[in-house]
């Protein structure tokens, strides 16, 4: 009778405690659908620049699956240089000469693969002659994707640590405290943003060092950049975090906020490829601060590009400070109770 008793108390718990209860039952269909959705998009196919080439060559790539453009020489490097196409084909002298896009291993795979099953007589003289705009002949899939970890470890720790930090402040009786004196609501905010902040910002700096000086990942850009983008990043989770434990009562419930908050990011932040998705999803992954971060990131790393490129990634993850940090002044009205 009291294992049974035991058992119905635990039971009567999960009954009161329904974000438990639907984390457990609920959470793993949300990620199981995600990745459903995620890993049986459509075969890539390679899109491919065509300048001067003949009509036969054309129908040969189209016969491989490639999406074919035929392009001036000029129009095919500036399409080539904003990632629309993933190579250019331009024969000159009778020659074709292959120039990858370069910035993805497994894009530029798919291209050699389709470009050589098309041209197999030529396909000797192709090897010697591929160039790579960005990027380099045998790059690792490490470089690839390190742009993506180094924007994903920072926002999870932070929003984590900050969101866990927070809920701390409210259930020792801290904040509630701090608000009964007349400090303002968005003074509170400023000050605890400022003060993991401050924290943030060195474990960004040290995380982007370690990762480009000490692993030696690809680095074609300005560092200064990554560590205005790592900073970006940072803040918008230390924000997202606040304002999300306003809504946590201890530190399971935060926790339980990572399989909706932290796994679509991974899922949607360019680890895997997003034109093979549907139309849908793409358009969902544009509501993902990791997006942005991982777009800006591989521009600076693996493209060299510099703040023309990413400006608009760091005005969208700037406009989603300023946005958690006025709903953090609006969340704190149900902690306030004078």
């Amino acid at each position: 009778m009291k294992v049974f008793a035991v058992m119905l108390r635990i039971l009567l718990q999960f009954r009161h405690d329904r974000r438990t209860l639907a984390l457990l039952l609920f959470a793993p269909l949300f990620v199981l659908t995600l990745m459903s959705y995620v890993f049986n998009g459509s075969e890539y196919h390679p899109k491919i620049g065509i300048v001067n080439a003949p009509l036969q060559v054309v129908r040969q790539l189209e016969d491989q699956d490639a999406t074919v453009i035929r392009y001036a020489e000029g129009r095919a490097m500036e399409a080539l240089r904003s990632s629309e196409i993933d190579a250019v084909i331009n024969y000159e002298s009778g020659k074709p000469h292959i120039i990858l896009e370069g910035s993805d291993p497994s894009k530029n795979a798919a291209v050699i693969r389709v470009v050589q099953s098309s041209l197999r007589p030529a396909a000797q003289a192709m090897e010697s002659d591929i160039t790579y705009l960005y990027g380099y002949e045998g790059m690792s899939s490490f470089d690839n994707f390190g742009p993506i970890l180094i924007g994903f470890f920072v926002f999870f720790f932070v929003f984590l640590i900050s969101g866990v930090s927070f809920l701390g402040e409210r259930t020792s009786g801290t904040l509630e405290r701090i608000l009964a004196t007349p400090i303002r609501r968005w003074q509170l905010v400023a000050g605890y943003l400022l003060g993991f902040a401050t924290v943030t910002i060195v474990q960004s700096a040290l995380i982007a060092w370690f990762t480009i000086d000490i692993l030696d990942m690809m680095m074609a850009g300005s560092f200064v950049l990554v560590l205005v983008i790592t900073i970006l990043t940072a803040l918008v989770a230390l924000t997202l975090g606040t304002f999300i434990s306003a809504y946590a009562n201890n530190e399971l419930q935060m926790i339980q906020f990572i399989p909706i908050v932290i796994v679509p990011q991974v899922f949607f932040s360019g680890l895997f490829d997003l034109s093979t998705m549907a139309p849908l999803l793409q358009w969902f992954a544009k509501l993902m601060p990791l997006y942005y971060v991982a777009d800006a990131l591989r521009n600076i790393m693996i493209r060299g590009r510099g703040w023309e490129a990413i400006a608009f990634d760091a005005l969208v993850l700037i406009g989603l400070c300023v946005v958690f940090t006025l709903m953090n002044v609006l969340a704190l009205k149900k902690h306030r109770k004078i």
